[in-house]
């Protein structure tokens, strides 16, 4: 399910160097048309599907267009970002929405614990346990 750029509601990022689209695709495929101010996708069949433009995107102007086997044609899946969460609307060739509320990330960057606060069981890399054992067990 490639994303795919509405035109109508693509600003170009207010014309800045490059699009937010185009900063946050892995595999730099959003490119900003200097002329019409617009950004698309140059090779769709070339998308990873990560949707990270998809979100990323202030004027929520990218969607995705579902393949046939997982939806039928006209229905779409739009990201709703808020400050602490994304909501996945997919609406339907009928016309019918559904809303799926995921929270995103609430802890700083950089203070995750790894280890989650147990000893690394071996050092030994043949080793048949887990990195956590046996004090996870």
């Amino acid at each position: 399910m490639p994303s795919f750029v509405i035109n109508d509601k693509c600003d170009g990022c207010k014309a800045q160097d490059r699009t937010a689209c185009q900063y946050i695709c892995p595999n730099d495929l959003m490119v900003l048309d200097k002329e019409k101010n617009k950004a698309y996708n140059r090779a769709v069949d070339m998308c990873w599907e990560c949707y990270s433009c998809v979100k990323i995107c202030p004027t929520q102007a990218i969607e995705i267009r579902g393949y046939a086997d997982f939806m039928p044609l006209g229905g779409v899946v739009q990201p709703l970002r808020s400050t602490d969460s994304i909501m996945w609307a997919v609406k339907f060739r009928n016309k019918k929405v559904k809303r799926f509320k995921f929270p995103i990330r609430t802890t700083p960057e950089g203070t995750i614990e790894p280890d989650a606060g147990f000893e690394t069981g071996s050092d030994d890399l043949k080793s048949p346990v887990l990195r956590t054992e046996p004090e996870s067990l």
